[in-house]
């Protein structure tokens, strides 16, 4: 789960085109997320799983990391593909599952006795009922992170947004809150739809970052750059963070001081954040 709960960066790939998985592994994407849903067409979801399964036992005899870094995109809850695509993660056992449209607590509880106990599910908030049910998704024990599909969210809700996307700041503050109360790693942002623009990329990336995010999801190899130097730290942060968990670790559980100042939990809580993302890099 670590790999998963400190990634940066999640890469989708179309599950019907398997000659790209090989390639969106190379990508430097901490997070290769092999869609099943939306990536492909309705008559081609049982030819993905096929070329997914047949392409499995090559992706994780590669490169030793692979395994820790595939995650499956499955259908939504209720819809005709659902139960095929997670009978497929359950003989696969991916890294983790990316559950579209959810929305309902019940429905992850038949899912979790379903897959291996290491694969990590994560819940795509995609509808207005999925961000109504975030808190209790995210402390429901059943759901290991929170990611935003705010394209499908502003579909759901009838939302024509403006290009710095202001109008979705309280979905994006909703999942932080979430993932907060239900002591889940910072949640993923959504994807901006621009692969082009580099430096709308790593706009969104910071704009992310500061809201309290960890993570983004990519829609092509060349956005993981700018979302990775989006969210690594400085080197003045990470001097800082460093010196906040040494003088916490000095404390041995007392009060912490550092320059005349003392330093409360959360301080060092967002120190050990920064100190993550520095070791994703």
């Amino acid at each position: 789960m670590s790999v998963i709960r400190d990634a940066r960066s999640f890469l989708f790939v179309p599950g019907d085109r398997p000659e790209r998985y090989g390639k969106a592994l190379a990508s430097g994407a901490d997070a290769v997320v092999i869609d099943l849903e939306d990536a492909v067409a309705p008559g081609a979801k049982a030819l993905a799983r096929a070329a997914l399964e047949a392409a499995w036992p090559g992706l994780v005899a590669g490169a030793s990391s692979n395994a820790a870094r595939l995650v499956v995109r499955i259908n939504a809850p209720g819809t005709d593909e659902f139960d095929a695509d997670l009978a497929l993660c359950a003989r696969l056992v991916p890294a983790a599952v990316l559950v579209a449209k959810a929305e309902q607590v019940g429905a992850f509880l038949d899912l979790r006795a379903r897959l291996a106990p290491a694969t990590a599910v994560l819940a795509l908030i995609e509808t207005a009922r999925g961000l109504a049910g975030a808190r209790s998704l995210a402390m429901s024990g059943m759901v290991d992170r929170l990611a935003l599909g705010h394209i499908d969210l502003q579909a759901d809700l009838g939302m024509r947004c403006g290009p710095d996307e202001a109008e979705l700041m309280p979905a994006r503050f909703e999942l932080v809150m979430a993932a907060r109360l239900g002591d889940l790693p910072p949640p993923i942002d959504g994807v901006t739809t621009d692969i082009r623009d580099a430096a709308r990329v790593h706009d969104d990336a910071l704009r992310a970052l500061r809201m309290g995010y960890g993570a983004k999801l990519c829609i092509h190899p060349e956005q993981i750059a700018p979302v990775h130097a989006a969210f690594a730290p400085s080197m003045e942060e990470l001097a800082q963070a460093r010196r906040v968990l040494d003088a916490a670790h000095a404390a041995a559980g007392g009060a912490i001081q550092l320059d005349g100042r003392m330093i409360d939990r959360p301080v060092v809580l967002l120190a050990e954040r920064i100190v993550r993302r520095a070791g994703a890099v």
